[in-house]
């Protein structure tokens, strides 16, 4: 990203592009000039009148900026983005711009593990189906529903950057064998590299998506990826929607081809597809990867730490 020097802007004026945290806005609120743009009733007419105002845009992975709202934005120097994915944000114009962008990367890598383990392990030992059981008064029937072990069996992780190391350490220690693709082998990995996704997926009883979303990731999990994981593969999705073909996905779950899913994202959030909704051999969540109250005021902090940086004219904490 753009490496231009930044002057002190004592009090930037700061839009906020949709409804972050309520803490986070209220600490916005307090420490700059800030508007809610979600809160103008016709946001085109509000930034032709007063877009030249801001110089920081407050943003997430979930409200983006794309080339059209820089654009309404002449005077933008700072994009503060609340989440580590980038997809949602146009680089190259914010490069073409000399606009910065920011992210939260690290503080939530052992979080969204975390919910990668939970979702693997609730769909493996079938818990939610064991709770549906439990709360209708089927406690035998319950007990019918056997599920997966997970030691010994082969886990391959699509993505081994900060989250999917955390990964992999927790499912190691649930006896699984790790390997792993991307677009190169890396260099300090223990774990087996596999080229080609398909051929690992053949080879794995688990995939754990924790790649980067945006066009070269687009559809990456295909059906021939679905189809090689098979009839008792498990897919775990937490890292972008749009990296898997949903209606392919869909299609392997409710025809069976694939053993099971469990999804914390989608293509369109927040629409789930409705024929997921009845499948038991699917977990859901709504995007809740990093939503732990440790990690949520970790990635609140480093917003407001480069909005700090960018006001005192000193460089950013974590840019992109």
């Amino acid at each position: 990203m753009s490496s231009h020097q930044q002057t002190p802007a004592d009090r930037p004026n700061v839009l906020i592009a949709g409804p972050l945290p309520p803490d986070l806005v209220a600490r916005l609120d307090a420490g700059y000039e800030t508007v809610k743009l979600w809160q103008e009733s016709d946001r085109s007419a509000f930034l032709a009148r007063h877009g030249s105002r801001f110089d920081v845009l407050a943003t997430s992975g979930v409200f983006g900026a794309d080339a059209a709202l820089m654009k309404q934005l002449p005077n933008l120097r700072l994009i503060a983005s609340f989440g580590v994915g980038t997809d949602p944000i146009d680089l190259a114009e914010a490069g073409a711009r000399g606009v910065q962008v920011t992210n939260t990367p690290g503080v939530l890598n052992p979080c969204v593990a975390d919910a990668a383990l939970g979702l693997l392990l609730g769909l493996a030992r079938r818990i939610v189906v064991a709770d549906h059981a439990v709360r209708a008064g089927e406690w035998t029937a319950g007990r019918r529903q056997l599920g997966t072990s997970l030691k010994g069996k082969v886990c391959g992780i699509v993505g081994l950057g900060g989250i999917g190391r955390e990964i992999a350490h927790r499912v190691s220690a649930c006896g699984m064998h790790v390997v792993y693709h991307g677009p190169r082998p890396k260099s300090d990995s223990p774990y087996p590299y596999y080229a080609s996704l398909v051929d690992m997926a053949r080879d794995a009883d688990v995939l754990i998506l924790s790649l980067p979303g945006g066009t070269a990731t687009h559809h990456l999990v295909d059906a021939t990826v679905l189809h090689a994981l098979g009839p008792a593969g498990m897919l775990v999705n937490v890292a972008r929607g749009s990296v898997v073909d949903e209606s392919a996905l869909v299609e392997a779950l409710t025809q069976r081809t694939l053993g099971g899913a469990a999804l914390d994202v989608f293509e369109n959030e927040p629409h789930v597809p409705p024929a997921l909704l009845s499948l038991d051999n699917v977990v859901l969540t709504p995007h809740i990867g990093s939503g732990t109250t440790e990690t949520r005021e970790a990635m609140s902090q480093l917003v407001l730490a480069n909005i700090a940086a960018y006001a005192a004219g000193r460089p950013a904490v974590s840019p992109v």
